[in-house]
């Protein structure tokens, strides 16, 4: 059986006004994958050494329908054995779910030679997410496998973009010890939205991409601003307008919430400011009684990757 191991990023979904078609790259955290990959033979076993509380039932964990899905359209035996090694917390909302599917199609994918291309690793790990929240999104497993900002234009036929990173890019990321269920999270969203809400979130939509693709963090911040989702879901999350408020004053570029929550970024054109943030987003949850993880960094143009044992 030959061995490598895997890093894939977190990242950040939605981008406000995004919903489930952008997400981005976070620098810094992430999960460690080893993969091994034996062909000629069948199987598929998952250990877990992450210390993290993980689903112990094969069928229960994410990695098991996109390893599935992508053997399937391989054609040929091959066992794999997959070792969680450093895992995002489950329910953060950066990503979890979508890092371990996209390390391990990824690397997969590398042992057997690269028989597919990035994109059809997308799709493959679209189906851990898919086991969770019952759609097969890819605004997380995009950008975890194919690193910077992705736009997904459609999904059939499935159509992916890479949008360019700015290199005065930077986020802050809180993660607070509450649970915000991802159904939950979108049985409260409207059905149906006013025609005046559609224009205002399409030209948000639109100023958002072409803020990434001409590099201009000032149109991207004025951009991600969301209608339609961040009026419903802020509610899961204690203080929020008031958090947005204190962390629009120390000059962030903007806050949303990252993916279905609980988890809260921040944009900032600079790594100063991005520290800065997180102490207040810190602070903001320690004057409620909640405890937090906050995360600084680069937004990342890199995705999963092979890494040194």
């Amino acid at each position: 059986m030959k061995h490598i191991n895997i890093f894939a990023p977190g990242t950040v979904a939605n981008l406000g006004c995004g919903f489930d078609v952008m997400g981005l790259t976070l620098d810094g955290v992430g999960d460690l994958l080893e993969i091994g990959v034996e062909e000629g033979a069948e199987g598929l076993s998952i250990h877990n050494r992450s210390g993290i509380s993980l689903p112990e039932n094969l069928d229960d964990n994410v990695v098991t329908p996109a390893i599935r899905a992508m053997l399937a359209a391989y054609g040929h035996p091959v066992r794999v054995e997959v070792t969680i090694l450093r895992k995002i917390a489950p329910g953060s909302g950066i990503g979890s779910s979508a890092a371990s599917s996209a390390a391990a199609v990824y690397g997969v994918n590398e042992l057997l030679g690269r028989p597919f291309p990035i994109e059809r690793l997308v799709e493959f790990a679209m189906q851990g997410e898919a086991l969770l929240g019952g759609v097969a999104h890819a605004d997380n497993v995009g950008p975890a496998l194919m690193g910077g900002v992705v736009l997904i234009r459609g999904y059939e036929p499935f159509d992916i973009v890479r949008l360019p990173v700015p290199d005065n890019f930077f986020y802050a990321v809180v993660h607070p010890d509450i649970v915000v269920s991802t159904k939950e999270a979108r049985a409260v969203l409207p059905r149906e939205i006013p025609l005046s809400q559609a224009v205002t979130q399409w030209g948000n939509v639109g100023g958002l991409v072409a803020g990434f693709a001409l590099r201009d963090v000032s149109l991207i911040g004025r951009s991600m601003h969301d209608v339609v989702v961040e009026p419903y879901r802020k509610g899961f999350i204690p203080g929020y307008d008031r958090l947005k408020e204190s962390v629009l004053a120390l000059g962030a570029l903007a806050m949303n919430i990252a993916g279905s929550g609980p988890s809260v970024f921040a944009l900032a054109a600079d790594y100063g400011t991005a520290e800065r943030i997180v102490s207040v987003m810190e602070r903001h949850f320690a004057d409620l009684g909640i405890g937090s993880k906050v995360y600084a960094g680069r937004v990342s143009n890199a995705g999963a990757r092979v890494v040194e044992s």
